[in-house]
């Protein structure tokens, strides 16, 4: 990491809490790689008080701050506080990444939605035409069909344990992408039959996750095949039982830390106006996890 001077510029991440963030790794190894006088520094905001997180916001401007990457639980709760949405922001409902412009302006977007498509990119997997079944319809989901019917799929089936939040999703993205067909359905009793079809499967749900890594959203009896590709947002662990299964099937698989990866360069780019080296983004969450390479 470059040595802070009085000339360094700031970004951080706003969440409450953040000691296990890799973000601060990633960018400041990007700052480094590429000779840059920045710096990326966590900033916990607790809930409580509300106002508190309003407070924060408005510090970015006061203190010189070029912008911040926003996480839970704070991505809808700083939108009433920023001067400008992205279409993808007002969209999706939440905001990852704020923008300090020169003059003061805070620009709130959402690199999550243009993250998970570079990532599914990077893979060799093009969503357009496609059908594609989305598991959950909470925040995460939100961003993940925004990017699939921008990407031009043809089908997206909304699965949800309370059917209801699907159909409301469903609802508010066929308003904005017309050409795209939007199904809700229930999780996971209506994945025999319809699921099971798509090509390719996205799991938004938290099932799976450390510690919790015996939880699944499918019915285990449903089979995937070798045409399919399934992607789970969670990377912790880096093969969740969702995964294991599905590559036991024989489909070609893809955790989520790629996502984590490309919304943060995307957002560095936001920020600098430059590219930063992906791979050594990469690098640096791959030695947070203890799985360099």
């Amino acid at each position: 990491m470059n040595s802070i001077t009085g000339k360094t510029i700031l970004v951080g991440l706003f969440g409450y809490p953040v000691g296990h963030s890799v973000s601060p790794a990633m960018h400041n190894a990007a700052f480094a790689e590429l000779g840059m006088n920045w710096c990326y520094v966590p900033l916990p905001v607790a809930t409580e008080p509300a106002e508190r997180i309003g407070e924060a916001v408005r510090g970015l401007r006061a203190m010189g701050f070029r912008g911040a990457n926003v996480t839970v639980p704070h991505k809808q709760n700083v939108m009433p506080f920023l001067d400008k949405l992205t279409d993808a922001a007002s969209a999706i409902g939440a905001v990852n990444t704020i923008i300090v412009e020169d003059d003061g302006t805070l620009i709130g977007d959402n690199t999550d939605a243009p993250g998970f498509i570079a990532d599914l990119h990077a893979h060799k997997v093009d969503p357009k035409g496609k059908r594609v079944a989305v598991l959950g319809a909470g925040g995460s989901a939100r961003a993940v069909v925004y990017g699939l019917a921008e990407a031009g799929a043809h089908e997206i089936m909304l699965f949800n344990r309370t059917r209801d939040r699907a159909e409301v999703l469903a609802a508010e993205m066929w308003g904005r992408f017309p050409d795209t067909r939007f199904v809700a359905h229930e999780l996971p009793g209506d994945i025999p039959g319809t699921a099971e079809y798509a090509e390719l499967i996205v799991n938004c749900t938290s099932l799976g996750m450390t510690p919790k890594i015996d939880g699944l959203p499918w019915d285990e009896k449903v089979s995937f095949s070798a045409s399919q590709v399934v992607y789970d947002l969670v990377y912790n662990p880096v093969e969740t039982r969702l995964l294991a299964l599905a590559r036991g099937d024989g489909a070609t698989v893809i955790n989520g830390l790629g996502m984590l990866i490309w919304q943060a360069a995307l957002a560095f780019e936001r920020w600098t106006g430059q590219k930063p080296f992906v791979h050594v983004m990469t690098e640096a969450a791959l030695r947070q996890f203890g799985l360099a390479r």
